[in-house]
Formats: structure tokens, sequence, C-alpha cells
């Protein structure tokens, strides 16, 4: 599973002109998710992503979690963050799941976050064209893979 965890002042998902989700502070975090990924990647992530600290303290000092600001959460399943780009220009998407197997996941991993943080988390619609706002706040942007377990 791949993540891009985007620290925002405000986020929302519009699907076919209808806003699904909308938040104020907190993360708008895209999930990439590839057919070999399973529950112990979710819950590296999601443990993770928890007690992740990237929001300023009063010294202005990333220090403090999600938790501590009472922070809200859209997770957005984005299969193009397993694009591998190299060979040729067009993109390959080959490890990216396929519904049957990203779903569920993805179902899970929302579900294990939720957990985690003790709070329900908003999502896009998993498979449709979807249009995400944010206003990315710093900026910050922290990428993380559970491979690679960075």
């Amino acid at each position: 599973m791949r993540v891009v965890i985007q620290l925002v002042k405000e986020a929302s998902v519009t699907v076919a002109g209808k806003l699904i989700s909308e938040i104020n502070e907190g993360y708008l975090i895209l999930l990439g998710i590839e057919a070999e990924d399973n529950q112990e990647d979710i819950n590296w992530l999601a443990g993770k992503i928890s007690k992740l600290r990237i929001f300023a303290d009063e010294n202005d000092a990333m220090n403090l979690s999600i938790n501590d600001v009472g922070g809200d959460v859209i997770v957005v399943s984005q299969f193009t963050l397993q694009a591998k780009t190299k060979k040729g220009n067009r993109p390959s998407f080959i490890k990216a799941a396929r519904p049957e197997i990203a779903i569920p996941l993805y179902e899970a991993f929302v579900a294990s976050l939720e957990k985690e943080l003790d709070k329900k988390i908003q999502t896009g619609t998993f498979g449709a064209m979807m249009d995400v706002a944010l206003i990315n706040n710093g900026p910050v942007t922290i990428l993380m893979d559970s491979k690679q377990r960075e």
C-alpha cells in the first residue's frame, strides 16, 4: 500500500456534482492498493498515520498528531499511486489491485484508521471520477509505502 498524506486546512470530494465529503483541518489521504497488500499493511499504515506528528505546536515545530489537534480525515482510493513509469512514457498500472481485491482492503483500511483515531473517517467513492479539492497546509505532503516500511 502506498499513501500520500496531505496536511490540509480544508478538503472535499465531489462526485457527479454532489459534495460527498468535506473536512476542515486534518488529512487528505490518497490510498493506492496493490494485489499483494493485506491486513499487515493496513495495520502498519493505520498505526503510523494515527501517530504521525506533523501538526505545528505552539513553537511552530511539527510535534502534534491528528488526535492532538482533533483533526479530521478523508481517504480517497487512488490506483494511480501504483503506477510504474520505468519503461516508456505511458504508466503501467499492472501492480494496482483489481476492485474485487482493492475494495475490501480499502474498506478495511478505513475501518482500521477509524479504530486507531476513534472517529469517523470520510471517504471518496471507490472507482468513481472524483473532484478532490484541498488547501494544503504548509504545504506538508508525506509519502508512505507499507512494503518499504517508510
